[in-house]
């Protein structure tokens, strides 16, 4: 269903970052910048072992040193001692005589006047371990023989049950059976996790980097023990976050909190990059075993997944992310028959949560993988057996949701062979590969799909609110319960508002969030902020534009359907007036330039016993081609070329969207071939930028071709979808697929590092 608008003014069209002024020229304030009088600073005390005991805390050797004026543990809670967002089973501190169940747990935390002595404090904290047998892996959960929690390690478990599987199988002609395993990925935010609180005579002000600031206000008011009106959040500008400012903010500010609580002073807690990747959630890994049926011209007919994703010491957010898990396993196919398994296991290892993509680039690596596989047994190429089974109007997904309009899959592919120039590029390839010996090349092709918003399993959390005012001079200010983190969300929504007021942009500002001025707007994760506070601003803005346009009619007697607001100007008949004066009239005679707007997600029909229904309000499509170049001597991967086409619905901000695709690329680009965490007895070895490896300016391709379909959402905002996560779904799957088209041999794990990639060319085979 195709979406009519009229001619747009700032829709679509090329404009200027918002934000890109004062983050420039450093203007902009984040956690760290923050300054108050009297203020501390804070650090934490955490568990050194994978599992152990906690017999005593003895504070008393940090007390004693000059500076420190709080160090706080379990007993001095006042509230409840207990954080999770989805599952409660995190402690804020752990209590003596309960287990520390990764290396990372937090057991105490500092307040002094500096950050160097709250450091030293927290060395001096002295505490008694018991250390206890550690599960470490995904197997060992599984035999359940230790248990990370007494109910045992397997949380929950998810399934998909359509058509009939084994009749699909009994159907096929080649039948694919294989394993493949996703490794960690961090963050990697240039800004570590910090918290500001501030208290004052009603109760707290937290500033933070987050991306959910009413997950933060539900945990201080719940280890507080104050009620949410005495509890105010205040997003800081925010230097990136990729899920990983999700639910982690809640913790690090419940810590800081107790902190300011207790001292009666403003308290600065920021995590040093050590700190936070060694504490902080991280990507999961996924464990899967693929089964895939298709006929001899290549179409899907049956496909079975056994998955176990790794939780680590506690849930977090895993059941949801577990969710998209298992609605995206089958991949971006109309497959008649399809049973998906998945289990979250508990591991004493480090807590893994969100992270762009949420649970799906995992397992369309391995669909991904499958289908690249079978286009090679069957003798089609890989573009065409993606075509062969690709979604359509009128189409079911692998959940059975009947696909009713904005279905630009086909059109990505089509759009992705156009740019990349398909057929010449694989005679480039090949000629490449003839006439070098220790050098060859790639091609790479993955086709995703992505569901928008959080979906069936969190229909409770789906809406957004946005407050609008027009002020007295014309200029506007937009308040809404999202965040900006980095992705561009205040420059979308100041369009939105200024094609909706009829103001012009450089008349509009976003507020960062703030909870005393709009209702819990759900997080901003899933590609949500677009079309969820999109539209709830849009809402606010056509009140506020209906009471304009009548007052213009009243004061100029014109009819109101010929009055037109656009550019920052009034017209009606041959009467005109700037967008200022008449804000100005409109003050002038007691008419309200204030209005709310909301929106939430349509009901959702999907049964959790079969997995099959509508699992979410709408789908994003992407198919990408890379070019993989791998060193046969030693194992070093570099990818070449990109091309990627990506269903967006309405291209709101063109500029912002390439810039998406391009930053979601490289981050994919590095889960795929560079980004490896090591450990060891569960901690993490990896703790730093030395270590832990990402690529940098020099290893982007230097070809990079990004091109866009259209196929509105009539839902959306001006027709348009998300585009955050799935900017780097499609990567991962790619690269991967490329390497083993280069190298001939399967790529079955990612991170694919140097050394994995070359022991596959030496041994020819790889056993997970």
């Amino acid at each position: 269903m195709k979406v009519e608008n009229t001619r747009m003014n700032v829709i679509g069209k090329k404009v200027k970052r918002v934000d890109a002024i004062e983050k420039v020229k450093g203007m902009n304030k984040f956690v760290a910048d923050y300054e108050f009088k009297n203020m501390l600073y804070g650090a934490v005390v955490f568990s050194k072992h994978a599992r152990a005991l906690v017999k005593s805390i003895d504070t008393g050797k940090a007390k004693e040193l000059k500076g420190v004026k709080a160090i706080l543990t379990y007993l001095d809670i006042p509230g409840e001692n207990q954080l999770g967002e989805v599952v409660e089973d995190m402690p804020c501190l752990v209590p003596v005589g309960k287990e520390a169940k990764y290396y990372g747990d937090v057991v105490a935390v500092v307040a002094a006047e500096s950050q160097k002595i709250a450091n030293m404090a927290s060395g001096l904290v002295q505490v008694e371990y018991e250390e206890l047998p550690a599960v470490l892996s995904i197997e060992e959960s599984l035999k359940n023989e230790i248990k990370v929690h007494e109910s045992g390690n397997i949380l929950t478990s998810k399934r998909i049950r359509k058509g009939k599987i084994e009749e699909g199988f009994a159907s096929a002609d080649l039948i694919i059976e294989d394993d493949f395993f996703a490794d960690y990925q961090e963050h990697a935010y240039l800004e570590t996790q910090g918290i500001f609180a501030i208290p004052d005579s009603t109760g707290m002000t937290i500033y933070g980097s987050m991306q959910c600031p009413y997950y933060v206000q539900n945990a201080v008011s719940r280890v507080l023990g104050i009620p949410h009106n005495s509890v105010k959040i205040v997003q800081a500008d925010t230097g990136g976050a990729f899920g990983g400012k999700e639910d982690v903010p809640s913790y690090v500010a419940a810590q800081c909190a107790l902190l300011a609580y207790h001292t009666k002073r403003p308290v600065l807690l920021s995590y040093s990059r050590e700190v936070d990747i060694q504490f902080t959630s991280k990507r999961h890994p996924i464990k899967s075993h693929y089964r895939a049926g298709f006929k001899k011209d290549g179409k899907l007919v049956a496909i079975e997944v056994n998955a176990h994703m790794d939780m680590g010491a506690y849930a977090t957010l895993s059941p949801i992310v577990m969710y998209r898990s298992l609605v995206h396993a089958a991949g971006a196919y109309d497959v008649p028959n399809v049973s998906v398994d998945i289990d979250g296991v508990y591991t004493n290892k480090v807590p893994c949560g969100a992270f762009r993509g949420f649970g799906s680039p995992q397992v369309l690596f391995a669909i991904e993988s499958i289908m690249d596989e079978a286009a090679l047994k069957l003798g089609i190429d890989p573009v065409d057996i993606r075509l062969k089974n690709v979604l359509r109007i009128g189409s079911r997904t692998p959940t059975d949701h009947l696909l009713t309009e904005s279905v630009g899959a086909v059109e990505t592919i089509m759009n992705a062979v156009k740019i990349s120039d398909y057929e010449n590029l694989k005679r480039s390839v090949r000629d490449f590969n003839s006439k070098n010996r220790f050098k060859k090349r790639g091609i790479g092709v993955s086709h995703i799909i992505y569901g928008v918003a959080l979906g069936a399993a969190g229909q409770a959390l789906d809406a957004a609110g946005a407050l609008v005012q027009v002020h007295r001079d014309g200029s506007v200010t937009v308040h809404v319960g999202n965040t900006e983190m980095g992705q561009g969300m205040k420059t979308v929504l100041a369009m939105i508002a200024s094609e909706t007021l009829g103001q012009n942009i450089d008349r509009i500002r976003v507020e960062n969030a703030d909870t005393s001025y709009v209702q819990d707007s759900g997080p901003t994760v899933a590609s949500r902020a677009t079309l969820f506070s999109g539209n709830a601003v849009k809402e606010a803005c056509e009140k506020i534009k209906e009471k304009m346009i009548s007052t213009f009619s009243k004061i100029k007697n014109v009819e109101k359907e010929d009055v037109v607001i656009s550019s920052g100007l009034v017209r009606g008949g041959k009467e005109e007036m700037n967008f200022g004066d008449l804000a100005n009239i409109c003050y002038s005679s007691n008419v309200d330039l204030i209005a709310n707007g909301w929106f939430k997600s349509p009901k959702l029909n999907w049964d959790p016993k079969t997995g099959l229904g509508e699992a979410y309000l709408t789908y994003s499509y992407a198919t990408q081609i890379v070019v993989v170049e791998v060193d046969m001597l030693t194992g070093k991967s570099t990818v070449i070329d990109v091309f990627t086409s990506h269903d967006v619905g309405k291209a709101l901000n063109p500029v912002g969207l390439v810039g998406q695709v391009e930053g979601g690329f490289v981050q994919g680009m590095g889960y795929a071939i560079y980004e490896e965490i090591k450990m060891k007895d569960g901690r993490i070895l990896t703790d730093n930028f030395n270590t832990y490896i990402i690529p940098t300016i020099n290893d982007i391709p230097q070809n990079i071709k990004i091109d866009f379909v259209e196929d509105e959402f009539s839902e959306g905002p001006f027709g348009a979808k998300g585009i955050g996560e799935p900017s780097l779904m499609p990567a991962p799957a790619a690269i991967a697929n490329g390497i083993s088209n280069a190298i001939n041999r399967r790529v079955k794990k990612i991170p694919a590092t140097q050394e994995y990639v070359l022991d596959l060319i030496e041994k020819g085979e790889d056993k997970l």
